[in-house]
């Protein structure tokens, strides 16, 4: 079953047993995938699912982000919510030394003992298809900055 069948699913339930926000969110994401497959005019893929909920959850981040600056507590409640329903959709995410073997990994593929800045652009086109959906660009970025500073 795709996530789109599953996140109807779950819609279903979540109007059954009247809950509400957790409704609305399901609603948004679905939302979300039903306008991104009407655009490409096919079923999406599994990648272009996880993409969309990855997207979902960094924009329900921001938001916590942007109310917790504002001390608005209930809006820090309702984004919190919404994080851990989008997260029950999300794949796994890699952890940081899931991440760093396999920038180690790249490395020895491009054969690459010590980088240099002007080696950035080629390690992070090699590592990002790898990680892609599986774990935070930022946190990669950080990381792969971290392994050249050594």
């Amino acid at each position: 079953m795709g996530k789109v069948e599953q996140v109807q699913k779950e819609m279903i339930a979540a109007m059954k047993a009247k809950d509400a926000e957790r409704k609305e969110t399901l609603t948004l994401l679905l939302s979300a995938m039903k306008a991104k497959a009407k655009d490409k005019r096919e079923d999406l893929s599994e990648e272009e699912e996880n993409t969309i909920i990855l997207k979902e959850v960094k924009q329900a981040e921001e938001s916590l982000a942007g109310a917790k600056k504002a001390n608005r507590q209930d809006l820090i409640d309702m984004n919190e919510k919404r994080i851990a329903v989008l997260r029950e959709f999300a794949p796994k995410q890699m952890d940081e030394a899931e991440i760093r073997k396999i920038i180690d990994d790249v490395f020895a593929k491009l054969g690459i003992g010590k980088p240099t800045p002007q080696d950035k652009g080629r390690i992070m086109k090699e590592l990002m298809p790898l990680v892609k959906g599986k774990a935070d660009g930022g946190l990669v970025n950080k990381l792969v900055g971290e392994k050249m500073q050594e």
